[in-house]
């Protein structure tokens, strides 16, 4: 069952139709917000992450303890996983759904990036994605347009996408859990926070899995 949003009014659902059509061409503003987990119930789950996002290209940092951050390029079709205090980097992979889900995106036909972001995910999927467009409603006093995404080989997620970030501000998943964004604040954010220092070097997860079986810590099966 998806998440049941407040119904935006018929001015308001009018004003969402012309906002949309008018923004075409025009280069989403950047901004930062929270990104809150929660069941489904509407209970948050573990820590709060940051989000950064300019142009095509978004940082989300982990919450907690950790110094880990993800680094997405859309328009490069790259998702990175970076460790500041080992100063390396790799390949997101499937390591966190969020860089999946929190691209930037065409209002009007946003699983053309959805579908691409899964992609480099490494997601493999047996056919092309669409968006069902359901209703133009307010998510936290935020405009949406609210899309039900049909994968071919699993259950249906549901996001809903600001016309004017360019961006989708919640996200709900076949299993129910529910990301939102939280204290979006309009505002240019530093080029650096989307770089990688040339100082950090590209881990391959292969090449370290090769060389832990190679070590004394490495518990293989016993017929080998």
């Amino acid at each position: 069952m998806r998440c049941k949003m407040g119904r935006a009014s018929a001015v308001l659902q009018l004003a969402l139709l012309g906002s949309t059509g008018a923004l075409a061409g025009v280069e989403p503003q950047a901004f930062s917000a929270d990104i809150v987990s929660l069941d489904g119930n509407g209970e948050p789950l573990g820590a709060t992450a940051r989000l950064h996002a300019a142009e095509h290209k978004a940082r989300i940092e982990i919450g907690g303890a950790s110094d880990g951050f993800f680094l997405s390029d859309s328009d490069a079709g790259t998702a990175l996983f970076v460790r500041s205090t080992q100063r390396i980097y790799l390949d997101a992979r499937e390591s966190t759904p969020l860089t999946q889900v929190f691209v930037r995106v065409d209002p009007h036909d946003p699983c053309r990036q959805w579908q691409a972001a899964a992609a480099t995910a490494g997601v493999v999927s047996s056919g092309k994605w669409r968006c069902e467009f359901i209703e133009r409603t307010i998510v936290n006093q935020h405009e949406t347009v609210e899309y039900r995404v049909v994968r071919p080989d699993r259950q249906p997620s549901y996001g809903w996408v600001d016309p004017t970030l360019g961006f989708p501000v919640m996200w709900q998943a076949a299993d129910g859990k529910v990301f939102v964004l939280r204290n979006i604040q309009l505002q240019p954010q530093p080029p650096s926070l989307f770089g990688i220092p040339s100082d950090y070097r590209k881990l391959d997860p292969r090449a370290l899995l090769e060389r832990i079986k190679h070590s004394d810590v490495w518990v293989g099966d016993s017929a080998e």
